[in-house]
């Protein structure tokens, strides 16, 4: 009994194991096999002027993504820039790219037990959807990709995002579209 007492104690002080999960990203097999169409340009770009910057603060606790959503709901943000984006995270989960070929597939990672400092955000904000990317940093590595539900804030977060007007919406609509190649 002792022993096995000693054992649920020791377990108890083990930090949590980072929970990494790979998703293909499937899209149809036609549109993951087509090649590349001459009638999409190599790149786009717009030009435009910010009508507003709305900036947020995320306490203690609170999920990050939830509080980005949130009030990009609340503020009626159908496009914006994430312009830039500090704090400190107790958990994280993001996930990022690990192939190099179609079908695209996503390795999540989730750590429940981190602690890091959140160096950078970055993204946008398409047809009201987020798209942040962020950088964070713990004593050993700098580590990150696409922000998930799961990062939980630390001390604080704060970003700003650079809100376009409405009508840009329908030229970014495909800027997240890995089908539009």
């Amino acid at each position: 009994m002792k022993a096995l007492l000693l054992f649920i104690s020791l377990a108890l002080l083990l930090p949590a194991q980072v929970k990494r999960t790979d998703v293909i990203r499937s899209t149809t097999p036609a549109e993951d096999a087509k090649g590349l169409d001459a009638a999409v340009p190599d790149s786009v770009a717009i030009s435009t002027r910010f009508e507003r910057v709305v900036v947020i603060r995320v306490k203690n606790q609170a999920g990050l993504l939830a509080a980005i959503e949130k009030h990009v709901a609340e503020q009626k943000i159908r496009s914006a820039v994430i312009l830039s984006g500090v704090g400190s995270a107790l958990s994280t989960h993001y996930h990022m790219v690990t192939n190099r070929s179609f079908p695209s597939k996503n390795t999540y990672f989730e750590d429940p037990s981190t602690s890091a400092d959140i160096i950078s955000m970055s993204g946008f904000v398409i047809d009201g959807k987020v798209h942040c990317h962020l950088t964070f940093a713990d004593t050993g590595k700098a580590f990150g990709g696409h922000l998930e539900a799961n990062t939980r804030v630390f001390t604080f977060a704060v970003l700003a995002l650079g809100v376009l007007p409405d009508n840009e919406t329908l030229g970014m609509k495909r800027f997240d579209d890995k089908t539009w190649r």
